[in-house]
């Protein structure tokens, strides 16, 4: 027999059901045998399902994830006026407010919440804090910031209004100044958004009666100069977002006492350290100076200050946050080998100290348990700590598929509170089925343990695994994730303190890109032997 292995299956939708034959030793490359260390009385820890969260998610795609959060977030939410129904679209889109379709107050927003409830799931709203919100001319129409009519010539303009500019000069590189914010906004500040909330709890309910929990502030303030400098040309000093959050606080948890209030929102790595201001005044200096870090705070960084301040203010902030993606080209749809390669590695800048970031970033970031350090430092112990952005790439691949399958094993092992995803992939890629392979693997809400327990693996860039105790059958449950990019890896779990012989389900995702339900599997001893073919995730459901 000359094929590499042959097998009957019987396949509805997504799911399938496959019997493989065994395969002679050598009809397929091999891969040293990796062992993989399981003790179910290590490292015992809840697995919050909050870290399963995904943004702006519709009702089929919630429910398929079984997603617990969908985050209404982004550029566009800072300047969201619920009043008309509008958002201006920044420096994503020529500078423009535009308005949704319905103009009744807060549609957009109660329609998001609407569908997202409809899914069982929990919304994230964005609050905006920059001081200025969309407004619309007649009719609703469309304003820009940046009018060619009343500010010249641009680098370029929207290709369906020609008076809508990029608010760049000609020559492409300096941006027009001295514009007024008027031109597509009003002024804007907590008592205007205290409306919003009333409406949310009027419509919704309160936090505690299954309304409207958490409220994030703002979307990533400290580059407003970038995103929003047709409203905040000057980058946030540390006061001012500090100072911010406390007011829209204080006004939100007026109207409904038991809200989450989710901060700091910030963009990535340079922003843990340093202001808004900061950011701009340092790349126009030659990076040689840093005026809030030294003056306003007092040479902390800038994230460290905020809780530091915060809890001196009261505790304003339930829920720490920050958005984090890789900097070396891994959240886009480079799947050349040394791109695969570098996004096996570079989820280490999650949890591991010595693992120095691949980027411009050149420093270990180990976030997860740096975050936890910030609060246990300079805030309130056991604070929950959220990734409320991220993106490794790569989604219609299967590359993306085991990275993203890695991250979600590396949340719950390392104790992350909250996560959404940005944003949510297509159904029909293997990114979205690896995410389904932690919480709705057969279809029928099937998911991965609550209690996560210790797993090892010798070398997690080629194969890393993670295992979990499911309170609701006491099954053990093990990701395999095999990331090389070629050849079958024979794999043994090794068990302890656990079940030492049975029967466990597998079920498999390769390139082939469906979750396949494999032939049951029999252990004993308390050793499973199997094999990962190359770039696969595989669930065994060890039943206890």
């Amino acid at each position: 027999m000359t094929l590499a292995n042959r097998s009957r299956s019987i396949c509805l939708g997504l799911y399938c059901s496959i019997a493989v034959l065994a395969l002679p030793q050598d009809a397929a490359a091999r891969n040293a045998t990796v062992t993989i260390a399981i003790d179910a009385s290590k490292n015992r820890h809840a697995i919050d399902p909050l870290i399963y969260g995904v943004a702006w998610a519709s009702k089929s795609d919630l429910q398929a994830l079984n997603a617990p959060l969908n985050r209404m977030g982004g550029n566009a939410m800072t300047s969201y006026n619920w009043a008309v129904n509008a958002q201006n679209l920044g420096n994503d889109w020529f500078f423009e407010s535009y308005p949704e379709h319905s103009g009744k107050a807060g549609e957009e927003a109660d329609t998001f919440i609407s569908t997202t409830k409809a899914a069982g799931a929990q919304p994230m709203m964005t609050v905006p804090l920059i001081g200025w919100v969309a407004k619309l001319g007649a009719g609703r129409s469309i304003l820009p910031s940046f009018s060619v009519e009343k500010y010249g010539a641009q680098c370029a303009t929207d290709p369906y209004d020609p008076d809508a500019g990029n608010g760049l000069e000609p020559d492409c590189s300096t941006p027009i100044t001295g514009n007024d914010p008027h031109d597509s906004y009003v002024e804007d500040g907590p008592a205007k958004e205290q409306k919003w909330i009333k409406h949310l709890v009027k419509k919704w309910g309160k936090a505690d009666q299954d309304g409207v929990r958490y409220y994030l502030m703002d979307n990533e303030a400290s580059i407003w100069f970038s995103t929003h400098r047709d409203s905040h040309p000057i980058g946030p000093h540390a006061t001012e977002y500090r100072d911010k959050v406390i007011a829209e606080a204080a006004s939100i948890k007026a109207v409904d006492p038991d809200a989450q209030i989710v901060a700091t929102e910030e963009w990535g790595w340079e922003a843990y350290f340093y202001s808004g201001y900061d950011q701009q005044y340092a790349a126009e200096h030659g990076y040689q100076d840093w005026p809030d870090h030294k003056k306003q705070q007092h040479g902390m960084d800038y994230i460290p200050w905020l809780l530091s301040e915060w809890k001196a203010a009261g505790h304003p902030v339930d829920v720490v946050s920050v958005h984090f993606y890789p900097q070396a080209g891994e959240s886009g749809g480079d799947t050349s080998q040394s791109m695969q390669l570098l996004r096996n590695r570079s989820t280490r800048q999650l949890w591991d100290k010595n693992y120095t970031s691949e980027s411009w970033i050149g420093a270990p970031v180990y976030l997860i348990p740096r975050m936890k350090s910030w609060v246990q430092k300079h805030y309130y112990a056991g604070t929950p700590v959220a990734i409320t952005e991220y993106n490794w790439g790569a989604e219609d691949h299967i590359n993306g598929a085991t990275t993203q399958a890695d991250v979600y094993g590396i949340f719950g092992r390392e104790g992350l509170d909250l996560a959404t995803r940005w944003t949510t992939p297509d159904a029909s890629t293997p990114t979205f089925k690896a995410m389904q392979m932690y919480r709705n693997y057969d279809g029928n809400g099937g998911a991965f343990g609550d209690t996560s327990v210790s797993a090892k693996a010798p070398n997690p860039d080629d194969l890393s695994a993670f295992a979990a105790l499911r309170n609701a059958d006491g099954a053990l449950t093990v990701m395999v994730i095999s990331k090389v990019l070629s050849g079958d890896t024979p794999v043994q779990l090794k068990l302890a303190h656990a079940a030492q012989s049975g029967t466990a389900k597998v079920y498999r995702l390769t390139s082939a890109n469906h979750i396949q339900q494999l032939a049951d599997l029999p252990w004993s001893n308390g050793v499973l032997g199997d094999t990962a073919p190359a770039q696969s995730i595989t669930l065994y459901v060890l039943p206890q």
